[in-house]
């Protein structure tokens, strides 16, 4: 292969990008911030002379900043990680479409735009019979309409003996959690509805609202796709993303979606698995996805599925559905394919040639504290010792060989710990062993030791799976 990528991220996801680059024989040039100035990912390449490939950036975010490094070094392609500008249309299509054209290491613009878009999701989803939250999949403008959706979502909850019955109104052109409330009694709509409404229409100059049903009681599952620019469709199974901290960052992720070992579910997890996976290649050809991306779902106590969003990137989990599949009897690495195939070869395998076996877990070690809704903590570590099985994976931009000044500026996450095993039990036991013999010591300006979510895991490892 051909070419040289700049990777616009930063931290561990720009570390896995650099060895998949190097993996495919393809140069790279990184970017940073004076914040960033003591990561691994900056430290492993040369920030001055004449074999220059790490440039300072003001932000990560400054896109001609990053697009002149990107002509000076003599770039041919952008990766940008997740985050950022990961999915954003905008960017991508400018990327592809300047005068001196680079190829964006993700889907084309068009689908990002569309996928983007959780409206065009639902209604395009809808139209090809993929379930979706019960609800409205286009702004409602008319108080009256929308009190006879409220009232038929919730009738719907009766019928279903769903106890302590709620829709959630919308702003439809919010996002991040924005401009939402929550409707208990169809009483309260009225006064809630226009309140949501004034607030849309102040916000974001689109008085336009949603109604949705409420759902309680699920568990958060994502189906993890490989497309090609050649019109090949892949799954590398599913994984589970349920335990989160409180603003929504996932904490444990585990492969695949469901284990009848660690919950008797109300329902064949097998088929369900299944279901979430042919609905979620069902939309991919249907827009005819072409890179990696990742289908996020909501299922029930009941078993019933929702999709609930498509994310157009390579996700910070993608790893944990590389550990339990095999192609030609190794782990693939995602990463990996998501570059060669942007870069326009052909996929090379099909479906058939996948196997799943085992169980995998993913712990995110982060510096917070989840007893005070997941407070990030600030400070220097000073000692930090990760185990090494051949059943683990580390992935981190923290040295171990000297102090690290934790960056106020971005999320304190420290590492992905991944492990695996032949069953999910086993994996769970490993996960604890890992978390056992991990050491993390810092103090903060104050002297106040280290705070991490190391028990917090350790903690939550039984809950794994489970509704």
């Amino acid at each position: 292969m051909q070419g040289k990528v700049l990777i616009a991220n930063r931290g561990e996801i720009a570390i896995r990008i650099m060895e998949a680059c190097r993996d495919l024989d393809l140069e790279y040039v990184v970017i940073y911030t004076d914040a960033d100035q003591d990561s691994e990912h900056v430290r492993r390449n040369r920030t001055s002379g004449p074999k220059q490939n790490a440039w300072r950036v003001t932000r990560y975010t400054d896109a001609n900043d990053i697009l002149a490094i990107a002509d000076h070094t003599g770039c041919t392609a952008i990766h940008p990680g997740y985050g950022f500008f990961s999915e954003d249309f905008r960017f991508a299509r400018r990327v592809t479409i300047r005068d001196r054209p680079l190829t964006f290491i993700g889907p084309n613009w068009e689908v990002i735009k569309n996928l983007g878009d959780k409206i065009n999701t639902k209604h395009v989803a809808n139209t090809l019979g993929i379930p979706t939250i019960p609800g409205t999949d286009a702004p409602i403008y008319n108080e009256m309409e929308a009190e006879e959706i409220a009232q038929h979502l919730f009738d719907v909850q009766e019928d279903d003996n769903i106890e302590q019955p709620a829709v959630l109104v919308k702003a439809a052109a919010g996002g991040g959690g924005m401009g939402i409330e929550e409707v208990t009694q169809i009483e309260q709509f009225r006064q809630v509805y226009r309140r949501v409404q004034n607030y849309a229409k102040r916000q974001f100059g689109d008085g336009g609202v949603l109604i949705e049903q409420r759902l309680t009681d699920y568990n958060h599952l994502e189906v993890q796709l490989v497309c090609s620019r050649h019109n090949e469709r892949v799954h590398f199974s599913s994984r589970n993303c349920t335990i989160q901290s409180t603003g929504r960052q996932k904490r444990i992720e585990a492969a695949p979606g469901f284990d009848d070992s660690c919950f008797e579910y109300e329902f064949d997890s097998a088929a369900v698995l299944e279901n979430i996976v042919e609905y979620s290649l069902r939309l991919a050809d249907h827009v005819k996805y072409d890179n990696v991306g990742t289908w996020e779902w909501i299922v029930s106590r009941s078993g019933k599925p929702y999709l609930l969003e498509v994310n157009t990137r390579i996700q910070v989990e993608n790893d944990v559905s590389a550990r339990i599949s095999y192609l030609n009897g190794r782990h693939p690495n995602l990463i990996r394919e998501q570059i060669r195939l942007a870069l326009g070869e052909p996929m090379g395998y099909s479906q058939k040639d996948i196997e799943f076996r085992g169980a995998s877990i993913e712990l995110r070690i982060v510096a917070e504290n989840p007893a005070r809704d997941f407070t990030p903590w600030i400070g220097t570590i000073t000692r930090f010792q990760l185990p090494a099985y051949d059943w683990s994976a580390v992935y981190t931009h923290v040295p171990g060989d000297r102090p690290y000044p934790i960056p106020s500026e971005y999320d304190p996450n420290l590492a992905l710990a991944l492990v695996w095993g032949e069953s999910m039990e086993q994996a769970k036991e490993r996960a604890k062993q890992f978390i056992d013999d991990t050491i993390i010591e810092g103090e903060s300006s104050s002297g106040a030791p280290i705070i991490t979510n190391l028990d917090y895991l350790r903690d939550n490892l039984k809950r794994l799976l489970t509704f």
